[in-house]
């Protein structure tokens, strides 16, 4: 009887720890460890079509995380999307004339920001923009124009030597 409690024992510890190890994987990949008190600094960027990208998505420069989606919003008056970034403040030499893009990443086709610096000797603070910008690729309208190209019978200008 001493051998069957042992093995019990075992079992239960074991399952604990794989309930324990599946959190902390679900904490990592949705981004809710990362909930606590936002001290960066917010910048925000204009877009004509966000795609995808949702409130919490990275921010990255040269593919490191700098950041965060804060914010999605629409421009009432120019029906752009303002994305609000909060970049850490230890980033805080991006220069102004840096320039966004709205990329995907891995096989499940999550969106982030990606930001590509500047060379301005001025930096982004608290409540600036940036105004280089390039929105998401839309896979159906790249699909759109295609069968439009092929339907219409458009041929790819010829290749001159």
């Amino acid at each position: 009887m001493g051998t069957l409690k042992k093995l019990e024992l075992a079992v239960g510890v074991f399952v604990v720890l794989g309930l324990a190890a599946f959190f902390m994987l679900a904490m990592k990949v949705s981004n809710i460890a990362d909930l606590g008190e936002d001290k960066g600094y917010k910048i925000t960027a204009r877009f004509e079509n966000v795609g995808g990208l949702k409130v919490r998505a990275p921010v990255t420069l040269g593919g490191v995380r700098i950041g965060r989606v804060v914010g999605i919003d629409l421009d009432a008056r120019s029906y752009e999307a303002v994305v609000t970034l909060s970049i850490e403040p230890k980033y805080d030499r991006l220069p102004t004339d840096s320039s966004a893009s709205i990329l995907t990443s891995g096989v499940l086709g999550e969106q982030y920001v990606g930001l590509e610096p500047g060379g301005m000797d001025e930096y982004l603070k608290n409540g600036g923009s940036l105004k280089l910008t390039q929105s998401a690729l839309v896979l159906e309208k790249l699909i759109g124009r295609m069968v439009t190209n092929a339907a219409s019978g458009d041929k790819p200008p010829a290749k001159t030597p």
